[in-house]
């Protein structure tokens, strides 16, 4: 089996092990990560999840090998999005060529990245919720030079978080983007030692889920989904999941703290 699900607590690490590609993604991975991460979604007791590549590699994009049989006519018909179909968490609509692309997940994904994260990789990398990369890993469009456009979000997510001139600089030209930059330029949150990665996303996602979940999800969910809403329409949109936040757990939550949890050194268990 390419992917493997290792759980500790409310934290699951989604792991893609391809070593012989570099983790390059064929079908049976998209369909088998696609559907774990809809597993971790559904779970009750799931709270973070952690995207990783093992053997030193995130993921190197699209299998070429795999690429190279499709109907240059028709190519991917079976993952063609209808615009009629309802929408949920992306579950109820083809999955993405790369796999959990298109999942609009309620819980908060880290994608902790060793070596490669490049074209689809890369896309991969973008959907996560935010980045830790090792020093020596690195992003890139690197299928600009065989003439695969992306088609996995690219160019959706990456103008949203570092801007549409800077994206379109790294869109076209296809070059490398070292760890290092990824940090200056906001592509990433974190910059750790070679080999660290995964161990850090996994701490912070522990500390993540040690908070009260209902109002995680609400802000989360508000920052996400004010992209391209006027500023009002964004209050409003903020407005209504925080309420509905603070009234299945916010009131109770201040209540506890109130009266003494979470006062006097508690927080320190969080920082």
């Amino acid at each position: 089996m390419t992917v493997r699900i290792e759980k500790n607590g409310p934290v699951w690490t989604i792991i893609h092990d391809r070593p012989e590609a570099r983790n390059a993604m064929d079908p049976e991975s998209a369909d088998t990560l696609t559907a774990a991460f809809l597993e971790f979604d559904a779970n009750k007791d799931a709270a973070v999840a952690i995207f990783y590549g093992a053997g030193g590699a995130f993921c190197a994009g699209w299998d070429l090998k795999y690429v190279s049989t499709l109907n240059a006519a028709y190519p991917l018909g079976e993952l063609d999005i209808s615009t009629a179909r309802p929408r949920g968490n992306g579950g109820d609509i083809p999955r993405g060529p790369l796999g959990p692309s298109r999942l609009e997940l309620d819980k908060p994904v880290i994608a902790a990245i060793e070596g490669p994260a490049v074209a689809g990789g890369m896309e991969l990398g973008l959907w996560c919720d935010f980045r830790v990369m090792a020093q020596e890993s690195y992003f890139g469009v690197y299928c600009r030079r065989w003439g695969v456009p992306l088609i996995d979000g690219g160019t959706v997510r990456l103008p949203r978080i570092v801007g549409q001139g800077r994206a379109l600089e790294i869109i076209l030209t296809g070059r490398k983007v070292p760890a290092e930059e990824c940090m200056s330029i906001g592509l990433c949150e974190y910059l750790i030692p070679k080999g660290g990665a995964r161990a850090k996303a996994e701490a912070l996602a522990q500390a993540i889920a040690r908070f009260p979940q209902v109002c995680v999800r609400a802000d989360r969910r508000s920052a996400i989904k004010s992209h391209g809403l006027t500023v009002r329409e964004a209050l409003i949109q903020e407005w209504y999941n925080g309420r509905e936040a603070l009234i299945a757990d916010g009131v109770t939550g201040a209540a506890r703290f109130s009266g003494g949890l979470g006062r006097h050194g508690d927080f320190a268990k969080i920082s």
